[in-house]
């Protein structure tokens, strides 16, 4: 690979852009942005080599497309059009479902491969691209077959090189497991801290008390509302059905509360603890 062309240098990308640099330092890597002030950035953190705009794709080795999951719809099909016939294109999206269908029909399908890394922050941005984000990372791939061999190992060599473990998925399954895995968390996130927000109006001493259990919860409402609406839209029926189990499980455990129930508040806490041996598997 020579060129490598990133539509949206931001945590996803610029990360990727790092990544590949250090394992790559011969690839010239191209950014694309609506934003000039984006490019501005990316070229002054010297993630991005040189600018470069749609047009140009058709010299393109490889396209990472990073940008929120809406856009992306929109955008891909006109990324394929401009690939050549020895060239690949990737999105990075959270949501694949949407993404995949938009191109099923395509004449160029064999040039895109689907993936989700698993990894990230809160935070967005070109400054918010990190070193080694990935390592050590599952990187979702979905409809693999799709996608010409000689472009999956070439698309496998990278993801391996820079420390990404590799997992097989459908679109749908992906979709429905991402929304407990990742899309609920979040919305848990907001919610909480809208909740402090609206307390706070009344009682200001509860961020003067808030600790590093309230912080790492709250953590993911710092997140780009502009990547996530789009998100929670694409995948609103496995979402709905999330938040309906969670909520469920907030009302058994407020009318435990209520009863004085403390033993089953116990168990409920308890039975829960297995989370860590997932976690610690995970790891």
């Amino acid at each position: 690979m020579k060129n490598i062309y990133i539509i949206g240098v931001g945590l996803i990308g610029g990360s990727l852009a790092k990544d590949i640099k250090g394992i790559n330092p011969d690839v010239v890597i191209h950014g694309i942005s609506r934003k000039q002030t984006t490019l501005d950035e990316a070229l002054s953190l010297n993630l991005i080599d040189k600018k470069a705009t749609l047009d140009d794709i058709e010299n393109a080795d490889m396209v990472i497309i990073s940008i929120p999951v809406d856009a992306t719809v929109k955008l891909l099909p006109t990324v394929l059009d401009k690939i050549s016939d020895s060239g690949l294109v990737m999105d990075a999206g959270s949501t694949k479902v949407d993404i995949c269908k938009v191109v099923e029909n395509h004449p160029k399908r064999r040039n895109f491969l689907a993936m989700h890394p698993i990894a990230g922050t809160e935070h967005s941005g070109p400054s918010a691209a990190l070193n080694g984000l990935f390592k050590g990372k599952t990187n979702i791939i979905c409809e693999v077959e799709k996608t010409a061999f000689k472009l999956q190992e070439k698309a496998l060599k990278l993801f391996v090189d820079i420390g990404m473990r590799i997992r097989y998925m459908n679109p749908e399954a992906h979709d429905k497991h991402i929304a407990y895995m990742s899309h609920l968390s979040h919305i848990s996130s907001f919610m909480l801290g809208k909740t402090v927000l609206e307390k706070e109006k009344n009682e200001r001493d509860i961020f003067d008390m808030a600790g590093s259990g309230f912080e790492s919860t709250v953590r993911l409402a710092k997140s780009s509302p502009e990547m996530w609406t789009p998100i929670f839209k694409q995948n609103k029926e496995n979402v709905i059905e999330t938040l309906d189990e969670y909520i469920n499980n907030l009302k058994q455990f407020k009318e435990f509360m209520e009863k004085d129930d403390f033993d089953e508040v116990y168990n409920e806490m308890k039975n829960t603890n297995y989370i860590k041996q997932i976690l610690n598997g995970i790891a």
